[in-house]
C-alpha cells in the first residue's frame, strides 16, 4: 500500500481540493503489497466490495500464511480456498483466529460480514459426494455476509427427494446447484425455481464423466432457462457469484 499517496490524498481532502468521493474512487487504483514472489491485491474490497481470496493450490505453506497475514491488515474477512490442514496450520501461527472448514477445505480468518440481507442462498447437492464442492459455495457465500441453507443429497437417482422438499426450494433467492455424473440436477431444478440457479460440475463419476467435463457439458447444455454456470468443482466461484446476485440493489 503506497501510504504517501493515501496521505496526499487524505490533505487534498481536508483542503476541499477533491471531494470524499473522488479520494474513495482514487482510492480503488492504488498499488498493491510487493512481496517479491507475490503481488498481494490489498485494494480489491474497495472495488469489488470483498477483499482478494487466496488459492492455496501451488502456493507453499508459508506463502499462504503470509498472503493471509498481509491481506488481514485491513480488519476484513479473508478466504483460503483448497486450503490443506497443514496450508491451516500454518496460518494459525500469524493468525489464531483462523477457522477451518475441514470438508469445503476453506480457512477463513477473521469475522465474516454480518449478514446485510434476510434472503437466503440456497446450496443444493446431488449426493454426498458432491458435499465438499457444496459446503466451499456454502462458506464462502456465509464469509460474505449472506444467509445461507442447505439441501443435500437430493439428485436426480430419487427425484422424489428433491420434490418432497420443494417448499424449501422455492425459498432460496439465488440457488447453487452442485452436481457429478451427468450434471442433471440444475436442470431439473431450473425447470421449477423463478430464481437464478448456478450450476456447479464437480468431477465425481466414473470414468466417462471424464473428471467432470461430462456434467460440465450437459449443464451448459440445459434447456432450462436462467441456469449460468462455473467451471468443474469451483465452489468457490459459485458462492461469491451468488453473493454478488443477492446483495443487487441494496
Amino acid at each position: 500500500m503506497d501510504r504517501e499517496k493515501i496521505r496526499e490524498l487524505l490533505m487534498d481532502v481536508s483542503a476541499e481540493k477533491v471531494t470524499p468521493d473522488e479520494a474513495f474512487e482514487r482510492l480503488k487504483h492504488l498499488p498493491y503489497e510487493d512481496l517479491g514472489w507475490a503481488k498481494v491485491d490489498t485494494h480489491r474490497a474497495l472495488r469489488k466490495g470483498f477483499p482478494e481470496v487466496v488459492l492455496c493450490t501451488g502456493k507453499t505453506n508459508q506463502q499462504v500464511a503470509k498472503i493471509v497475514q498481509t491481506l488481514s491488515l485491513s480488519g476484513a474477512p479473508v478466504l483460503a480456498t483448497k486450503a490443506s490442514k497443514s496450508a491451516f496450520e500454518a496460518v494459525r501461527e500469524v493468525r489464531n483466529d483462523a477457522v477451518y472448514h475441514e470438508v469445503a477445505r476453506v480457512v477463513v480468518v477473521g469475522k465474516p460480514d454480518s449478514a446485510r440481507s434476510d434472503k437466503p442462498i440456497l446450496v443444493v447437492s446431488a449426493g454426498t459426494s458432491d458435499v465438499p464442492v457444496a459446503e466451499e459455495a456454502a462458506v464462502t457465500a456465509e464469509t460474505m455476509g449472506n444467509r445461507v441453507d442447505r439441501l443435500y443429497d437430493v439428485g436426480v437417482a430419487g427425484i422424489h427427494r428433491l420434490l418432497a422438499n420443494r417448499e424449501q426450494l422455492m425459498q432460496g433467492n439465488v440457488i447453487v446447484v452442485v452436481a457429478g455424473m451427468e450434471g442433471a440436477l440444475p436442470s431439473i431444478v431450473g425447470g421449477i425455481v423463478d430464481r437464478p440457479v448456478i450450476a456447479v460440475p464437480t468431477s465425481v463419476g466414473y470414468g466417462a464423466s471424464f473428471g467432470g467435463l461430462s456434467a460440465l457439458l450437459g449443464m451448459l447444455n440445459s434447456c432450462a432457462p436462467g441456469v449460468l454456470v462455473v467451471n468443474i468443482d469451483n465452489g468457490f466461484g459459485a458462492g461469491y457469484a451468488a453473493s454478488m446476485i443477492n446483495r443487487v440493489g441494496e
